[in-house]
């Protein structure tokens, strides 16, 4: 679909399918079934824009919401309304107990002094408060250790402060089915789920949508998933959602001899014609793509030469014919010729880094049943 002639103002543009990320998230929601089904749109939506992709989980049935930072919940409420949950999966920073009472926010509390903090102030305020409970059942970064989510459980002054909505536990290794860390992390998380028999469990996150069933829990947190990134080998079924594509900024042919771009790392062997692509690293293109990465246009490979720049980047161009590429037109760097993970593997890092990182400047245009609307840099996503 074409975008809206105000787009032009920019020289690239990432469009985001709104359609594909309803369908991803009937199909992880079918999946796990009769476990429900949340959705983590942490870090503005893994980059694509919190607003119109909350509330289009919205639209399609999704109640709960997980974010990373408490100042992340408001633009979130403001889209999915007051009938859906939005969780912290980070807890409490000091002193912003009030803050997150105040928005109706449920804190995933990590330690004891979060949950300290939590329970103080609903006795300052008189009534129980919503939370969560992460406990660490093997990964060793966030959570509570078992001696300690054991205590909590034992505690009969705990259930008239704090309203447990859900215990958690997150997979280090769920991308990879095959590993023994999977099924340890399971059994420790029943050990101590048993503590909690009335609260809600969840431990599967993207990848393990796609384990066996006895992962799915009672609730189902898929993130980079619904944006069409397979979150490990077994996965199958989703579409993209992210299609990128810049501007080509000049077109020349270069003698045999010519260096190319900083540091003149690219010297043509022979007479080369190549195109400035307004695409860099402020872009989140990345860096190290530098003479090994590559655009795509009308099928055909084109291979970036020389360095990323800031704000652009050069590709060779002899694989088209003379006036298959001009001046203004768009090539491809994601979309049906290369995918989230082509790019990762090609930079040496995983499909979340490329997607996070995609920058502010490109027009973000969601499509969503045959319909455009385009957001330009400085508007709000």
């Amino acid at each position: 679909m074409e975008p809206p002639l105000h787009a032009e103002a920019c020289s690239s543009r990432l469009d985001i399918d709104l359609d594909a990320l309803r369908a991803n998230y009937r199909m992880l929601a079918e999946r796990v079934a009769p476990a429900r089904c949340g959705a983590v749109v942490k870090a503005n939506a893994y980059g694509l824009g919190v607003a119109r992709v909350g509330a289009a989980l919205h639209r399609e049935g999704c109640r709960t919401f997980f974010v990373a930072q408490l100042c992340e919940a408001g633009p979130l409420a403001g889209v999915v309304g007051p009938d859906a949950t939005i969780f912290i999966l980070n807890g409490l920073d000091p002193g912003s107990e009030a803050a997150c009472a105040a928005a109706g926010a449920v804190p995933v509390l990590n330690s004891l002094s979060q949950v300290a903090r939590w329970r103080a102030h609903a006795r300052a305020l008189g009534r129980t408060l919503p939370a969560a409970l992460q406990v660490d059942s093997g990964m060793s970064r966030l959570g509570l250790p078992a001696e300690d989510a054991i205590a909590l459980a034992a505690d009969p002054a705990l259930a008239r402060e704090l309203d447990l909505r859900l215990l958690m536990t997150h997979l280090a290794c769920a991308d990879e089915p095959g590993r023994a860390a999977n099924a340890n992390q399971l059994a420790a998380f029943r050990a101590l789920a048993a503590h909690f028999p009335t609260v809600p469990a969840s431990i599967a996150n993207s990848g393990g949508v796609f384990l066996p069933a006895d992962f799915h829990g009672d609730l189902a947190r898929p993130g980079v998933a619904l944006f069409g990134v397979d979150p490990g080998p077994d996965a199958r079924g989703l579409r993209p959602v992210v299609r990128l594509d810049a501007r080509v900024l000049q077109i020349r042919t270069v003698a045999a001899g010519a260096g190319v771009g900083y540091g003149l790392d690219h010297v043509a062997s022979a007479p080369q014609r190549l195109a400035t692509i307004a695409l860099g690293y402020a872009d989140g293109w990345p860096r190290c793509l530098g003479g090994m990465g590559g655009a795509w246009h009308r099928g055909a490979r084109l291979p970036i030469v020389g360095r990323v720049s800031m704000d652009s980047l050069t590709v060779d161009i002899g694989a088209l014919a003379e006036g298959d590429l001009a001046e203004g037109d768009f090539v491809e760097f994601l979309g049906p010729s290369q995918s989230l993970a082509d790019v990762a593997r090609n930079a040496g890092t995983i499909a979340y880094e490329i997607l996070t990182r995609l920058g502010a400047r490109h027009a973000r245009i969601f499509v969503e049943d045959g319909n455009a609307e385009v957001v330009l840099p400085g508007e709000n996503p």
